[in-house]
Protein backbone atom coordinates (compact mmCIF):
# COMPACT_ATOMS: atom_id res chain seq x y z
CA UNK A 1 0.00 0.00 0.00
CA UNK A 2 1.38 3.18 -1.05
CA UNK A 3 1.36 5.70 1.98
CA UNK A 4 -0.34 9.36 1.29
CA UNK A 5 2.27 12.28 1.48
CA UNK A 6 1.61 15.70 2.00
CA UNK A 7 4.20 19.50 2.42
CA UNK A 8 3.03 21.95 4.67
CA UNK A 9 5.98 24.23 6.36
CA UNK A 10 8.03 22.86 9.56
CA UNK A 11 8.05 25.24 12.22
CA UNK A 12 8.97 23.22 15.06
CA UNK A 13 11.84 20.54 14.57
CA UNK A 14 12.13 16.87 15.29
CA UNK A 15 10.66 13.64 13.61
CA UNK A 16 7.34 11.61 15.40
CA UNK A 17 4.60 9.26 14.55
CA UNK A 18 1.43 8.10 16.04
CA UNK A 19 -1.85 7.55 16.07
CA UNK A 20 -4.11 10.30 14.74
CA UNK A 21 -6.12 12.74 17.45
CA UNK A 22 -8.77 15.32 15.30
CA UNK A 23 -9.25 18.49 16.92
CA UNK A 24 -12.82 19.42 16.42
CA UNK A 25 -13.73 21.99 14.06
CA UNK A 26 -14.68 25.23 15.73
CA UNK A 27 -18.40 26.39 16.04
CA UNK A 28 -20.49 27.51 13.31
CA UNK A 29 -22.00 30.78 13.26
CA UNK A 30 -25.28 30.96 16.00
CA UNK A 31 -28.66 31.23 15.19
CA UNK A 32 -30.06 34.59 15.32
CA UNK A 33 -33.74 33.79 16.08
CA UNK A 34 -35.51 33.01 17.83
CA UNK A 35 -35.45 36.92 19.36
CA UNK A 36 -35.46 36.38 23.36
CA UNK A 37 -38.67 36.87 25.34
CA UNK A 38 -36.91 38.84 27.81
CA UNK A 39 -33.91 40.98 26.44
CA UNK A 40 -32.62 42.34 29.23
CA UNK A 41 -32.11 39.21 31.04
CA UNK A 42 -30.83 38.04 27.78
CA UNK A 43 -28.04 40.36 27.50
CA UNK A 44 -27.84 40.29 31.40
CA UNK A 45 -26.48 36.04 30.58
CA UNK A 46 -23.23 37.70 28.68
CA UNK A 47 -21.27 38.32 31.73
CA UNK A 48 -21.48 35.84 33.79
CA UNK A 49 -20.48 33.22 31.29
CA UNK A 50 -17.70 35.58 30.07
CA UNK A 51 -16.60 35.16 34.27
CA UNK A 52 -17.02 31.18 34.06
CA UNK A 53 -14.46 31.52 30.54
CA UNK A 54 -11.87 33.67 32.35
CA UNK A 55 -11.99 31.68 35.49
CA UNK A 56 -11.30 28.47 33.69
CA UNK A 57 -8.71 29.99 31.72
CA UNK A 58 -6.84 31.37 34.41
CA UNK A 59 -7.40 28.14 36.60
CA UNK A 60 -5.14 26.73 33.37
CA UNK A 61 -2.66 29.10 33.05
CA UNK A 62 -2.06 28.61 37.10
CA UNK A 63 -0.90 25.07 36.22
CA UNK A 64 2.11 25.74 33.79
CA UNK A 65 4.52 28.50 33.34
CA UNK A 66 6.71 31.15 30.96
CA UNK A 67 4.94 31.23 27.25
CA UNK A 68 2.07 29.14 28.17
CA UNK A 69 0.54 30.86 31.18
CA UNK A 70 1.20 34.61 29.41
CA UNK A 71 -0.64 33.12 26.31
CA UNK A 72 -3.71 31.69 28.82
CA UNK A 73 -3.29 35.20 30.59
CA UNK A 74 -3.86 37.25 27.56
CA UNK A 75 -6.87 35.23 26.75
CA UNK A 76 -8.40 35.53 29.52
CA UNK A 77 -8.08 39.28 29.46
CA UNK A 78 -9.54 39.53 26.05
CA UNK A 79 -12.30 36.91 27.51
CA UNK A 80 -13.43 39.92 30.26
CA UNK A 81 -12.49 42.56 27.81
CA UNK A 82 -15.40 45.37 28.82
CA UNK A 83 -15.86 46.13 24.97
CA UNK A 84 -16.61 43.27 23.55
CA UNK A 85 -18.70 42.37 26.37
CA UNK A 86 -20.62 45.70 25.95
CA UNK A 87 -21.24 45.58 22.56
CA UNK A 88 -22.35 41.77 22.55
CA UNK A 89 -25.20 43.62 25.43
CA UNK A 90 -26.13 46.22 23.05
CA UNK A 91 -26.76 44.28 20.55
CA UNK A 92 -29.17 42.09 22.24
CA UNK A 93 -30.83 45.33 23.49
CA UNK A 94 -30.90 47.00 20.01
CA UNK A 95 -31.85 44.52 17.68
CA UNK A 96 -33.26 41.93 19.92
CA UNK A 97 -30.79 38.99 19.31
CA UNK A 98 -29.99 35.82 21.30
CA UNK A 99 -26.82 36.33 23.44
CA UNK A 100 -24.43 33.88 21.65
CA UNK A 101 -25.08 35.62 18.05
CA UNK A 102 -24.73 38.72 19.68
CA UNK A 103 -21.37 37.73 20.96
CA UNK A 104 -20.12 36.43 17.97
CA UNK A 105 -21.58 40.03 15.77
CA UNK A 106 -19.77 41.92 18.45
CA UNK A 107 -16.45 39.76 18.07
CA UNK A 108 -16.51 39.58 14.02
CA UNK A 109 -15.88 43.78 14.40
CA UNK A 110 -12.63 43.13 16.08
CA UNK A 111 -11.71 40.37 14.09
CA UNK A 112 -12.03 42.22 11.01
CA UNK A 113 -9.61 45.14 12.57
CA UNK A 114 -7.22 43.09 13.59
CA UNK A 115 -7.35 40.75 10.39
CA UNK A 116 -6.90 44.26 8.35
CA UNK A 117 -3.57 45.14 10.26
CA UNK A 118 -1.12 42.62 8.75
CA UNK A 119 1.80 41.27 10.83
CA UNK A 120 1.74 41.13 14.47
CA UNK A 121 -1.63 42.15 15.18
CA UNK A 122 -3.25 40.32 12.77
CA UNK A 123 -2.08 37.61 14.30
CA UNK A 124 -3.99 38.33 17.34
CA UNK A 125 -7.18 37.52 15.65
CA UNK A 126 -6.74 34.14 15.98
CA UNK A 127 -6.99 34.61 19.79
CA UNK A 128 -10.00 36.59 19.25
CA UNK A 129 -11.94 34.36 17.67
CA UNK A 130 -11.25 31.59 20.44
CA UNK A 131 -12.62 33.68 23.22
CA UNK A 132 -15.21 34.27 20.83
CA UNK A 133 -16.19 30.30 20.44
CA UNK A 134 -15.17 29.41 24.05
CA UNK A 135 -17.90 32.68 25.18
CA UNK A 136 -20.39 31.10 22.50
CA UNK A 137 -20.65 27.71 23.65
CA UNK A 138 -21.08 28.93 27.45
CA UNK A 139 -24.02 30.54 26.18
CA UNK A 140 -25.39 27.50 24.26
CA UNK A 141 -24.72 25.14 26.71
CA UNK A 142 -22.33 22.69 24.41
CA UNK A 143 -18.60 21.81 24.90
CA UNK A 144 -15.92 24.42 24.43
CA UNK A 145 -14.14 23.66 20.88
CA UNK A 146 -10.39 22.56 21.40
CA UNK A 147 -7.96 19.69 21.94
CA UNK A 148 -10.03 16.77 23.66
CA UNK A 149 -8.59 14.86 26.53
CA UNK A 150 -6.06 12.52 25.40
CA UNK A 151 -5.73 9.13 26.88
CA UNK A 152 -2.30 7.90 25.02
CA UNK A 153 0.66 10.02 23.38
CA UNK A 154 -1.04 10.81 19.64
CA UNK A 155 -0.19 13.26 16.80
CA UNK A 156 -2.71 16.24 16.53
CA UNK A 157 -4.70 17.15 13.67
CA UNK A 158 -6.41 20.41 13.23
CA UNK A 159 -7.85 23.61 10.85
CA UNK A 160 -5.41 25.61 13.25
CA UNK A 161 -5.27 25.78 16.87
CA UNK A 162 -5.81 28.70 18.88
CA UNK A 163 -2.76 29.95 21.26
CA UNK A 164 -4.67 29.05 24.58
CA UNK A 165 -5.03 25.26 23.37
CA UNK A 166 -1.78 25.20 21.99
CA UNK A 167 -0.42 26.69 25.33
CA UNK A 168 -2.21 23.93 27.46
CA UNK A 169 -0.66 20.55 25.66
CA UNK A 170 1.34 18.52 27.19
CA UNK A 171 4.53 17.35 25.55
CA UNK A 172 4.28 13.92 27.20
CA UNK A 173 0.91 13.26 25.12
CA UNK A 174 1.46 15.06 21.90
CA UNK A 175 3.44 13.95 19.79
CA UNK A 176 3.42 16.60 16.99
CA UNK A 177 1.44 19.10 15.46
CA UNK A 178 -0.49 19.08 11.98
CA UNK A 179 -2.61 22.02 11.66
CA UNK A 180 -4.07 22.90 8.00
CA UNK A 181 -3.47 26.37 8.38
CA UNK A 182 -1.49 29.03 10.09
CA UNK A 183 1.63 30.01 9.31
CA UNK A 184 5.31 30.15 10.55
CA UNK A 185 5.11 33.33 12.26
CA UNK A 186 2.29 32.43 14.12
CA UNK A 187 1.51 31.88 18.20
CA UNK A 188 1.18 28.64 17.60
CA UNK A 189 4.24 28.37 15.67
CA UNK A 190 6.00 29.78 18.18
CA UNK A 191 4.41 27.89 21.52
CA UNK A 192 5.14 24.36 19.38
CA UNK A 193 8.95 25.27 19.15
CA UNK A 194 8.92 26.50 22.98
CA UNK A 195 7.27 23.36 24.19
CA UNK A 196 9.20 21.44 21.85
CA UNK A 197 6.63 19.13 19.86
CA UNK A 198 7.13 18.67 16.18
CA UNK A 199 5.17 20.98 14.25
CA UNK A 200 4.03 21.41 11.00
CA UNK A 201 2.02 24.27 9.57
CA UNK A 202 0.06 25.13 6.28
CA UNK A 203 -0.04 21.80 5.45
CA UNK A 204 -3.07 21.27 3.06
CA UNK A 205 -5.09 18.21 2.63
CA UNK A 206 -4.28 17.01 5.92
CA UNK A 207 -7.68 17.52 7.08
CA UNK A 208 -9.19 15.23 4.27
CA UNK A 209 -6.73 12.78 4.76
CA UNK A 210 -8.47 9.46 5.81
CA UNK A 211 -5.23 7.99 7.82
CA UNK A 212 -5.64 6.58 11.13
CA UNK A 213 -1.77 7.60 11.82
CA UNK A 214 0.96 9.78 10.51
CA UNK A 215 4.34 10.73 10.92
CA UNK A 216 5.77 14.13 10.85
CA UNK A 217 8.32 15.71 10.01
CA UNK A 218 9.05 18.62 11.55
CA UNK A 219 12.34 19.74 9.57
CA UNK A 220 11.24 19.01 6.33
CA UNK A 221 7.13 19.80 6.16
CA UNK A 222 6.62 16.16 5.16
CA UNK A 223 3.69 14.83 6.80
CA UNK A 224 2.78 11.30 5.68
CA UNK A 225 1.00 7.71 6.67
CA UNK A 226 2.25 5.46 9.50
CA UNK A 227 1.54 2.00 10.80
CA UNK A 228 0.61 3.38 13.63
CA UNK A 229 3.76 2.49 15.67
CA UNK A 230 4.10 5.65 18.46
CA UNK A 231 7.68 7.24 17.64
CA UNK A 232 8.54 10.21 20.00
CA UNK A 233 10.72 13.31 18.65
CA UNK A 234 14.12 13.08 20.51
CA UNK A 235 14.42 16.65 21.28
CA UNK A 236 17.34 15.72 23.53
CA UNK A 237 18.52 17.71 27.01
CA UNK A 238 17.56 21.20 27.12
CA UNK A 239 20.44 23.63 25.40
CA UNK A 240 22.87 24.68 28.26
CA UNK A 241 24.00 28.32 27.00
CA UNK A 242 26.38 30.64 29.20
CA UNK A 243 24.80 33.76 27.94
CA UNK A 244 27.17 34.66 25.77
CA UNK A 245 26.50 34.58 22.28
CA UNK A 246 29.87 34.04 20.85
CA UNK A 247 30.96 30.94 18.24
CA UNK A 248 33.71 28.68 18.68
CA UNK A 249 35.92 30.78 16.85
CA UNK A 250 35.24 33.44 18.75
CA UNK A 251 33.03 35.87 16.32
CA UNK A 252 30.88 37.52 17.96
CA UNK A 253 27.00 37.22 17.61
CA UNK A 254 24.74 38.91 19.79
CA UNK A 255 21.65 37.02 21.23
CA UNK A 256 19.00 39.09 21.50
CA UNK A 257 15.34 39.07 23.11
CA UNK A 258 12.06 40.49 21.28
CA UNK A 259 9.73 42.17 23.36
CA UNK A 260 6.60 43.77 23.89
CA UNK A 261 5.16 44.31 27.45
CA UNK A 262 7.21 44.31 30.96
CA UNK A 263 6.52 40.53 31.01
CA UNK A 264 8.60 39.69 27.80
CA UNK A 265 11.06 41.89 29.36
CA UNK A 266 11.42 40.08 32.49
CA UNK A 267 11.07 36.71 30.72
CA UNK A 268 13.91 37.53 28.19
CA UNK A 269 16.00 39.07 30.67
CA UNK A 270 15.83 35.66 32.75
CA UNK A 271 16.17 33.74 29.52
CA UNK A 272 19.93 34.80 29.24
CA UNK A 273 19.13 37.67 26.41
CA UNK A 274 22.28 39.90 26.10
CA UNK A 275 20.26 42.75 25.36
CA UNK A 276 16.67 43.49 23.27
CA UNK A 277 16.77 43.75 19.53
CA UNK A 278 13.15 44.47 19.21
CA UNK A 279 11.06 46.32 21.51
CA UNK A 280 7.45 46.81 20.51
CA UNK A 281 6.03 49.45 21.50
CA UNK A 282 2.64 49.65 20.19
CA UNK A 283 1.15 47.52 23.96
CA UNK A 284 1.43 51.47 24.95
CA UNK A 285 -1.29 52.99 22.16
CA UNK A 286 -3.58 49.70 21.27
CA UNK A 287 -6.37 50.10 24.03
CA UNK A 288 -5.82 53.89 23.65
CA UNK A 289 -8.75 56.31 22.70
CA UNK A 290 -6.69 59.08 22.67
CA UNK A 291 -2.49 59.70 22.42
CA UNK A 292 -0.96 58.62 25.42
CA UNK A 293 0.96 61.49 26.87
CA UNK A 294 4.90 61.97 27.19
CA UNK A 295 4.93 61.13 30.52
CA UNK A 296 2.46 57.88 30.14
CA UNK A 297 4.64 56.36 27.59
CA UNK A 298 7.54 57.48 29.48
CA UNK A 299 6.66 55.26 32.29
CA UNK A 300 5.17 52.07 30.10
CA UNK A 301 8.45 52.15 28.45
CA UNK A 302 10.68 52.72 31.60
CA UNK A 303 8.98 49.39 32.96
CA UNK A 304 10.02 47.39 30.19
CA UNK A 305 13.44 48.91 29.83
CA UNK A 306 14.22 48.16 33.82
CA UNK A 307 15.44 45.03 33.31
CA UNK A 308 18.02 45.58 30.95
CA UNK A 309 19.67 48.29 32.30
CA UNK A 310 23.21 48.97 31.64
CA UNK A 311 22.42 46.78 28.50
CA UNK A 312 21.52 47.38 24.97
CA UNK A 313 17.94 47.87 24.10
CA UNK A 314 16.34 48.82 20.68
CA UNK A 315 13.50 50.31 20.44
CA UNK A 316 11.23 50.28 17.32
CA UNK A 317 9.00 53.69 17.48
CA UNK A 318 5.29 53.01 16.37
CA UNK A 319 4.34 50.40 14.08
CA UNK A 320 0.90 51.43 13.23
CA UNK A 321 -0.98 53.51 11.04
CA UNK A 322 -4.04 52.96 8.03
CA UNK A 323 -3.66 49.16 9.14
CA UNK A 324 -3.77 48.91 12.75
CA UNK A 325 -7.21 50.10 14.74
CA UNK A 326 -6.28 52.85 16.94
CA UNK A 327 -8.79 55.17 17.39
CA UNK A 328 -6.74 58.02 18.26
CA UNK A 329 -4.98 58.13 14.49
CA UNK A 330 -8.58 58.58 12.60
CA UNK A 331 -7.02 56.72 9.34
CA UNK A 332 -8.86 57.47 5.83
CA UNK A 333 -9.61 54.03 4.52
CA UNK A 334 -7.71 52.29 2.32
CA UNK A 335 -7.90 50.05 -0.51
CA UNK A 336 -4.86 47.69 0.54
CA UNK A 337 -4.07 49.19 4.37
CA UNK A 338 -0.37 46.60 3.76
CA UNK A 339 0.80 49.06 1.17
CA UNK A 340 -0.63 52.19 2.76
CA UNK A 341 0.33 54.71 5.49
CA UNK A 342 1.92 52.63 8.22
CA UNK A 343 4.85 52.68 10.56
CA UNK A 344 7.33 55.81 9.34
CA UNK A 345 4.43 56.70 7.01
CA UNK A 346 2.12 58.05 9.53
CA UNK A 347 4.92 60.64 11.03
CA UNK A 348 5.35 62.21 7.73
CA UNK A 349 1.92 63.67 7.93
CA UNK A 350 2.06 63.86 12.12
CA UNK A 351 5.49 64.37 12.60
CA UNK A 352 4.21 65.86 16.30
CA UNK A 353 3.63 62.09 17.27
CA UNK A 354 7.04 60.54 16.39
CA UNK A 355 8.84 63.55 18.37
CA UNK A 356 6.74 63.25 21.68
CA UNK A 357 7.26 59.35 21.45
CA UNK A 358 10.59 59.66 20.70
CA UNK A 359 11.09 62.26 23.77
CA UNK A 360 9.42 59.61 25.88
CA UNK A 361 12.16 57.04 24.77
CA UNK A 362 14.40 59.19 25.30
CA UNK A 363 13.59 59.74 28.76
CA UNK A 364 12.78 56.59 29.68
CA UNK A 365 16.21 55.63 28.41
CA UNK A 366 17.50 58.15 31.34
CA UNK A 367 15.19 56.86 34.28
CA UNK A 368 16.34 53.19 33.11
CA UNK A 369 19.72 52.92 32.51
CA UNK A 370 19.44 50.91 29.87
CA UNK A 371 21.61 51.74 26.30
CA UNK A 372 18.63 52.59 24.45
CA UNK A 373 18.81 53.06 20.89
CA UNK A 374 15.90 53.58 18.54
CA UNK A 375 14.78 51.94 14.98
CA UNK A 376 11.88 53.00 12.89
CA UNK A 377 9.55 50.70 10.49
CA UNK A 378 8.86 50.32 7.69
CA UNK A 379 11.59 52.15 5.47
CA UNK A 380 11.62 52.42 2.37
CA UNK A 381 14.43 54.52 0.91
CA UNK A 382 17.85 56.35 2.34
CA UNK A 383 15.81 59.75 2.16
CA UNK A 384 13.27 58.06 4.59
CA UNK A 385 16.15 56.97 7.01
CA UNK A 386 17.79 60.10 6.73
CA UNK A 387 14.66 62.48 7.96
CA UNK A 388 14.07 59.66 10.75
CA UNK A 389 17.63 60.24 11.95
CA UNK A 390 17.55 64.14 12.28
CA UNK A 391 14.51 63.63 14.23
CA UNK A 392 15.95 60.91 16.69
CA UNK A 393 19.43 62.95 17.28
CA UNK A 394 17.16 66.11 17.75
CA UNK A 395 15.48 64.09 20.61
CA UNK A 396 18.81 62.86 22.03
CA UNK A 397 19.23 59.62 20.82
CA UNK A 398 22.67 59.06 19.57
CA UNK A 399 22.51 55.37 18.33
CA UNK A 400 19.87 55.44 15.40
CA UNK A 401 18.92 52.61 13.03
CA UNK A 402 15.75 51.36 10.78
CA UNK A 403 13.99 48.47 10.00
CA UNK A 404 14.62 46.23 6.42
CA UNK A 405 10.99 44.79 5.92
CA UNK A 406 10.40 46.32 2.33
CA UNK A 407 12.31 45.28 -1.09
CA UNK A 408 13.75 48.58 -1.71
CA UNK A 409 15.38 49.23 1.40
CA UNK A 410 17.32 45.70 1.95
CA UNK A 411 17.99 47.19 -2.41
CA UNK A 412 19.23 50.32 -0.98
CA UNK A 413 20.92 48.80 1.90
CA UNK A 414 24.46 50.52 1.23
CA UNK A 415 22.62 53.94 0.65
CA UNK A 416 20.74 53.44 3.84
CA UNK A 417 23.39 52.55 6.12
CA UNK A 418 25.37 55.47 5.06
CA UNK A 419 23.07 57.59 6.95
CA UNK A 420 22.20 55.42 10.04
CA UNK A 421 24.33 53.52 12.67
CA UNK A 422 22.80 50.17 12.07
CA UNK A 423 19.67 48.21 10.68
CA UNK A 424 17.80 45.15 11.69
CA UNK A 425 15.98 42.84 9.43
CA UNK A 426 12.52 42.42 10.35
CA UNK A 427 12.24 38.57 8.07
CA UNK A 428 8.58 38.13 8.76
CA UNK A 429 7.37 41.05 6.79
CA UNK A 430 10.07 41.17 4.23
CA UNK A 431 9.34 37.84 3.42
CA UNK A 432 5.70 38.72 3.01
CA UNK A 433 5.98 41.62 0.69
CA UNK A 434 9.11 39.86 -1.26
CA UNK A 435 6.85 36.98 -2.40
CA UNK A 436 3.46 38.96 -2.26
CA UNK A 437 1.86 36.55 0.10
CA UNK A 438 0.15 37.48 3.31
CA UNK A 439 1.21 35.81 6.17
CA UNK A 440 -2.16 35.17 7.51
CA UNK A 441 -3.27 33.11 4.45
CA UNK A 442 -2.19 29.47 4.76
CA UNK A 443 -2.83 28.81 1.19
CA UNK A 444 0.51 31.30 0.46
CA UNK A 445 2.26 29.91 4.13
CA UNK A 446 4.94 27.94 2.38
CA UNK A 447 6.37 31.51 0.62
CA UNK A 448 6.69 33.10 3.53
CA UNK A 449 9.38 30.38 4.75
CA UNK A 450 12.39 32.11 5.93
CA UNK A 451 14.67 29.41 4.13
CA UNK A 452 13.33 30.64 0.78
CA UNK A 453 16.51 30.88 -1.05
CA UNK A 454 15.22 34.54 -2.61
CA UNK A 455 14.49 35.96 0.80
CA UNK A 456 18.21 34.38 1.96
CA UNK A 457 19.67 36.51 -0.79
CA UNK A 458 18.29 39.74 0.05
CA UNK A 459 19.45 39.37 3.45
CA UNK A 460 22.68 38.65 1.83
CA UNK A 461 22.39 41.69 0.26
CA UNK A 462 22.16 43.88 3.30
CA UNK A 463 24.67 41.37 4.92
CA UNK A 464 27.42 42.88 2.28
CA UNK A 465 26.60 46.19 2.57
CA UNK A 466 26.69 46.10 6.86
CA UNK A 467 30.38 44.56 6.49
CA UNK A 468 31.70 47.09 3.60
CA UNK A 469 30.57 50.10 5.88
CA UNK A 470 31.61 48.46 8.80
CA UNK A 471 27.70 48.88 10.20
CA UNK A 472 25.66 46.05 12.88
CA UNK A 473 23.21 44.19 10.73
CA UNK A 474 20.20 42.39 12.64
CA UNK A 475 17.92 40.33 12.60
CA UNK A 476 14.22 40.62 14.16
CA UNK A 477 12.16 37.86 12.80
CA UNK A 478 11.37 34.55 13.07
CA UNK A 479 14.14 33.41 11.30
CA UNK A 480 16.41 34.17 14.07
CA UNK A 481 14.83 31.68 16.30
CA UNK A 482 15.86 28.48 14.07
CA UNK A 483 19.45 27.47 15.12
CA UNK A 484 20.50 26.21 12.11
CA UNK A 485 19.22 29.28 9.85
CA UNK A 486 20.90 31.32 13.18
CA UNK A 487 23.75 30.01 11.54
CA UNK A 488 23.04 30.74 8.03
CA UNK A 489 22.25 34.56 8.69
CA UNK A 490 25.47 34.60 10.73
CA UNK A 491 27.35 33.33 7.58
CA UNK A 492 25.63 36.44 5.37
CA UNK A 493 26.89 38.93 7.48
CA UNK A 494 24.07 39.39 10.64
CA UNK A 495 26.06 40.52 13.47
CA UNK A 496 22.71 40.06 16.18
CA UNK A 497 20.24 38.11 16.18
CA UNK A 498 16.58 38.70 18.15
CA UNK A 499 14.15 35.94 19.14
CA UNK A 500 11.32 35.24 21.55
CA UNK A 501 12.67 34.33 25.04
CA UNK A 502 11.87 30.32 24.27
CA UNK A 503 14.54 30.60 21.62
CA UNK A 504 17.48 32.17 23.48
CA UNK A 505 19.15 29.01 24.89
CA UNK A 506 18.58 26.82 21.72
CA UNK A 507 20.19 29.31 19.22
CA UNK A 508 23.56 30.87 21.62
CA UNK A 509 24.11 26.74 22.13
CA UNK A 510 23.98 25.95 18.61
CA UNK A 511 26.35 29.00 17.75
CA UNK A 512 28.55 28.03 20.19
CA UNK A 513 29.87 24.86 18.29
CA UNK A 514 30.14 26.28 14.92
CA UNK A 515 33.01 28.14 13.48
CA UNK A 516 32.63 31.49 11.58
CA UNK A 517 34.30 29.54 8.29
CA UNK A 518 31.51 26.46 8.79
CA UNK A 519 28.45 29.01 9.05
CA UNK A 520 29.74 30.54 5.69
CA UNK A 521 29.86 27.13 4.00
CA UNK A 522 26.11 26.69 5.30
CA UNK A 523 25.40 30.32 3.73
CA UNK A 524 26.75 29.90 0.40
CA UNK A 525 24.59 26.15 0.03
CA UNK A 526 21.20 27.69 1.22
CA UNK A 527 21.93 30.19 -1.16
CA UNK A 528 22.41 28.32 -4.44
CA UNK A 529 19.49 26.14 -2.83
CA UNK A 530 16.27 25.65 -5.19
CA UNK A 531 13.70 25.70 -2.61
CA UNK A 532 13.52 25.64 1.52
CA UNK A 533 13.83 21.70 1.69
CA UNK A 534 16.97 21.88 -0.03
CA UNK A 535 18.67 25.24 1.51
CA UNK A 536 17.87 23.52 4.97
CA UNK A 537 19.71 19.95 3.67
CA UNK A 538 22.72 22.28 2.26
CA UNK A 539 22.86 24.42 5.50
CA UNK A 540 23.21 20.59 7.95
CA UNK A 541 25.93 19.28 5.29
CA UNK A 542 28.69 21.31 6.87
CA UNK A 543 27.60 21.04 10.82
Amino acid sequence: MSSARLSGVGVSSGRASGPVVRVSEPLGEPPSTPAPDDVAAEAARIRPAADLVVERLVARAAQVTGDAKAVLETTAAMAADPALLSQAEKLVADESLPAARAVHQAAAGFITALESAGGYLAERARDVQDVRDRLVAELLGVPAPGVPELSSPSVLVARDLAPADTAGLDPAKVLALVTEEGGPTSHTAILARSLGIPAVVACRGVLALDAGALSVDGDTGVVQESDGTVVAANTGEKAEWNGVGVLRDGHRVKVLGNVGSPGDAEAAAAGGAEGVGLFRTEFCFLSATAEPTVEEQRTAYAAVLAPFAGKPVVVRTLDAGADKPLAFLEPDPEPNPALGVRGLRVAFDRPELLDRQLEAIALAAGDSGADVSVMAPMVATAAEAAWFVERARKAGLDRVGVMIEIPAAALAAREILAVVDFVSLGTNDLAQYVFAADRQVGAVAALNDPWQPALLRLIKLVGEAGTELGKPVGVCGEAAADPLLACVLTGLGVTSLSMNHTALAGVGAKLATTSYDVCQLAARGALAAADPASAKLAARAPH
